[in-house]
């Protein structure tokens, strides 16, 4: 497939599209604080930022070539198969840009009307092997801007299918990223997935490998996170594991670690190496940014925490988790989520709807911790800090 059909690589516009990305998601209130040893202090508040947080590079890297893209083709139709990010600013910037996207959000957009002059983004999640082979039927030029992290887990799910392995995926069946994930072990005849969301049901799964069952009851269970056929009594007797790259890694490996007990009980420690398979695929900056949030905790007294992001953000959701073992944490997606000393408007973790906290922020001297999912930009942490100061009385440029 020639360069003119499917483009994997930046335009080299970076110096033509870096002031508006400058505007668009730079903080000098952001850039002080990490000048200050990630700390600011003001009028009894103190808050400090966990030290990495924020855009990691795969994220950097997808808004840098839908920047490129619009300026690259600037009277071409421009389409994006859904979020290019799990952020609802940059998302919306994108709208703003004239991108348009397939997801159903624009009524009149979908693939039929697709051409072959016009440019479709690829998001940094990766799309399913059924709307790629979609796309290139229909002759569009293609902008990939998947993360590489994610190509990593498809090249290790692709390699369990090659070798008859059932790819076990520690995910969300429905996000994005493992759709186009567990879509990669059907490239192979014999290639099948399972996606587990927990440890809960990945002890369904080692109970099924060691004991059996009733295995109507178990694709029930499972119904939509298993591939086209699957049959739970032939397809775990091999298994390889795999993650969305954006999980608790310690419940990823906690997941692996059983599933291989539960190998070794059912066939044998001689068998184990033949029958199991396990690469650690959580993406660098997810472990970092949740290792930061631990650090946080470890080396401070914190009485709240703020995490700022897409309440879709698998990332940013448990990086609120890690919190929320501490203290109170509020998981808000942007500035306006801070109503008042009095209220504000969050998604506590566990639920899948916003609701209001009142008098979350007290009185007299308090240590706030911020942090935000490797989808939330700089502006977005310094219009929080920004907003929550001026409770005080204290007027920041964010």
């Amino acid at each position: 497939m020639g360069d003119d059909l499917y483009v994997n690589k930046g335009f080299g516009l970076k110096a033509a599209i870096g002031g508006q990305l400058q505007r668009d998601y730079h903080s000098a209130l952001v850039d002080r604080m990490r000048t200050e040893n990630f700390r600011l202090e003001s009028e009894g508040l103190t808050f400090l930022l966990a030290q990495e947080f924020g855009f990691c590079y795969g994220v950097d890297r997808a808004i840098e070539y839908a920047y490129e893209t619009r300026e690259k083709f600037p009277h071409k139709t421009i389409y994006i198969t859904g979020e290019i990010i799990h952020n609802p600013g940059v998302n919306r910037r994108l709208s703003e840009m004239g991108i348009r996207f397939l997801d159903g959000r624009d009524p009149d957009a979908n693939y039929e009307i697709l051409r072959e002059e016009d440019v479709v983004l690829l998001p940094a999640f990766g799309v399913p092997l059924a709307q790629m082979n979609l796309l290139r039927s229909r002759g569009c030029i293609m902008v990939d801007t998947t993360c590489g992290s994610v190509l990593n887990v498809w090249k290790n799910v692709e390699k369990y299918a090659a070798g008859g392995f059932t790819a076990l995926i520690h995910g969300k069946y429905a996000h994005e990223e493992t759709r186009a994930t567990a879509s990669r072990a059907l490239k192979h005849p014999e290639g099948r997935y399972i996606v587990v969301r927990d440890r809960a049901e990945a002890d369904t799964v080692c109970n099924h490998i060691e004991h059996g069952g009733d295995k109507r009851e178990f694709l029930e269970r499972f119904a939509p996170a298993v591939s086209p056929g699957f049959d739970p009594d032939m397809h775990l007797e091999r298994l390889g594991c795999a993650n969305q790259t954006t999980m608790l890694s310690t419940e990823s490996l906690a997941i692996a670690e059983a599933v291989r007990q539960s190998i070794l009980r059912r066939f044998g420690p001689e068998q184990v190496a033949s029958r199991f398979r396990a690469f650690d695929t959580i993406c660098s900056a997810t472990q970092e940014r949740q290792d930061a949030v631990h650090a946080l905790f470890r080396d401070h007294t914190l009485d709240l925490m703020i995490v700022i992001g897409g309440y879709n953000s698998s990332n940013t959701t448990h990086l609120v988790e890690i919190a929320a073992e501490k203290v109170p944490a509020f998981h808000i997606q942007h500035a306006d989520c801070v109503l008042g000393p009095d209220r504000i408007r969050h998604q506590p973790f566990g639920s899948v709807t916003e609701s209001e906290a009142m008098n979350w922020l007290p009185d007299g001297k308090v240590v706030l911790g911020v942090t935000a999912g490797a989808s939330t930009p700089n502006s977005e942490i310094g219009k929080v800090v920004a907003r929550i100061a001026s409770f005080r009385g204290v007027h920041l440029v964010s």
